[in-house]
């Protein structure tokens, strides 16, 4: 997985209108969670701030990245968990980021690409992914930035679910009864089933 660096800065105040001022001056309130609980054992988060403009490339992208966080020159490793957005305008609201270390398994959604040229294309079908990401559960270290799925043995109607999918090292947590990828019947496919059942 590749990795981008972003910089924030501690929230002295929380509250709307410290969040409202922040977001006049260009900038998204986020938290960053980790290992720290509260009195009650809930996750603590830290609040800080980032640059619309610094976190443009982490989240305005199909690509998944770990986050080397420093936070006013403080290190962190963390990933993107949840983002918010204006409803009206899509401006990004707030953003949150989960500390990870090297041992610890984290759940994290992964593109798939689809590799080869399938037999049920050749036939006159064409291929379709249902689903555009998997989710995953590993340490942070084992997560590719890819799914590759060989889709070459593929034919015409047939579908790849994730029960059928196996990747090292790696844990899918999306049901498996999930249709990944078919190749669908096309008018040529179909005109060309019935010529050769005549």
């Amino acid at each position: 997985m590749k990795s981008i660096d972003l910089k924030g800065s501690v929230r002295p105040t929380t509250g709307k209108k410290a969040t409202r001022e922040l977001r006049k001056i260009g900038a998204v309130p986020c938290n960053l969670y980790g290992e720290a609980k509260d009195e009650n054992g809930l996750p603590k988060a830290m609040s800080f701030s980032a640059t619309q403009e610094a976190l443009r490339k982490l989240v305005y992208t199909p690509e998944i990245y770990s986050v080397n966080l420093n936070i006013d020159g403080k290190e962190y490793k963390a990933i993107m968990k949840e983002l918010q957005f204006h409803p009206v305008t899509d401006l990004l609201l707030h953003v949150d980021f989960y500390e990870i270390t090297e041992e610890k398994p984290i759940v994290m959604e992964v593109p798939i690409k689809l590799n080869g040229l399938a037999e049920g294309v050749k036939a006159g079908g064409k291929l379709a992914a249902n689903v555009r990401k998997l989710k995953v559960c590993a340490p942070y270290t084992s997560i590719p930035e890819k799914l590759n799925i060989d889709v070459t043995h593929l034919g015409l109607g047939k579908t790849i679910k994730v029960s059928e999918l196996k990747f090292d090292g790696l844990e899918i947590i999306t049901s498996p009864n999930v249709v990944v990828c078919q190749v669908k019947m096309t008018r040529n496919a179909m005109s060309a089933a019935s010529k050769e059942e005549e």
